[in-house]
């Protein structure tokens, strides 16, 4: 990747991607962004990832927000035709992407970092972590997805107060608003990351990805519609190699080996 902005790696079914920018807490620049992309569509047609990692390079920052010294350089019209193109397309593609993502969060995740964790399924956040949407205190307000998502993912009215105030919230805060799955000590997030990532690349890749689309689709349709959607979903689980495995192998007591078929 040009200069290793973005570090990329796979280790049996699960593939990481590391932010490189230590320097300057790892923020998101245009460079940034189009190598995220390449990278993560990467691991994404790779066959033998099931699972992508997201993670922080240092210790101090998963993604502390924007590059601001890019972003100031811009008028409203020139951001929103580049840089905030940029970020809506490349979060939402690994929003909707049929693999699992988790988000290993190493330190402050401000901005554009929250943001980003908000598009990952799955979020295990270090002790010392700490989150914000702080747009507000800069004269704006989230512009990659912040203001749709967050409203969706906690209650309306959490949403709007960590918004309106901008202010800094901490792991266990974060936890206890639903916002994310766990907390672990500092040292063992990645060892517990992967390790998650391993667990479920166990399981069938291909029910896998019928079942985020059926989470995915179904939770902005009508429950009838969704439903509906759930049973075709199901119907087409049913009909895998994977599907008659996974029985086969409950029933011998023994560990199912699924392929993707």
């Amino acid at each position: 990747m040009s200069e290793n902005v973005i570090l990329s790696e796979v280790s049996g079914h699960v593939g990481l991607l590391t932010i490189n920018r230590p320097k300057v807490h790892n923020a998101l620049s245009t460079l940034v962004l189009l190598e995220l992309e390449r990278a993560f569509i990467a691991l994404e047609k790779d066959p033998e990832v099931r699972v992508i990692v997201f993670t922080g390079a240092g210790e101090k920052a998963f993604v502390a927000g924007g590059d601001l010294a890019e972003m100031i350089s811009r008028d409203g019209i020139t951001h929103y035709q580049e840089f905030a193109e940029d970020i809506h397309r490349v979060f939402r593609r690994i929003e909707v992407s049929d693999k699992p993502t988790i988000a290993a969060v190493n330190g402050y995740a401000l901005g554009g970092g929250t943001e980003l964790l908000l598009s990952l399924d799955i979020r295990l956040l270090a002790d010392n972590a700490e989150l914000a949407l702080p747009e507000i205190g800069l004269g704006v307000f989230p512009g990659a997805g912040g203001t749709q998502r967050m409203i969706r993912q906690v209650p309306p009215c959490i949403a709007k107060e960590l918004m309106f105030s901008g202010r800094r919230f901490k792991a266990e805060e974060a936890l206890r608003i639903g916002l994310v799955n766990r907390v672990v000590p500092n040292a063992e997030l990645l060892n517990e990351a992967m390790g998650l990532a391993a667990q479920i690349a166990e399981k069938s890749p291909l029910v896998l990805k019928l079942m985020k689309r059926a989470l995915r689709d179904g939770i902005n349709m009508p429950m009838e519609a969704a439903l509906a959607h759930e049973q075709a979903m199901i119907g087409l689980a049913f009909d895998t190699q994977d599907a008659q495995e996974g029985m086969a192998a409950f029933l011998e007591k023994r560990k199912a080996n699924f392929k993707g078929r």
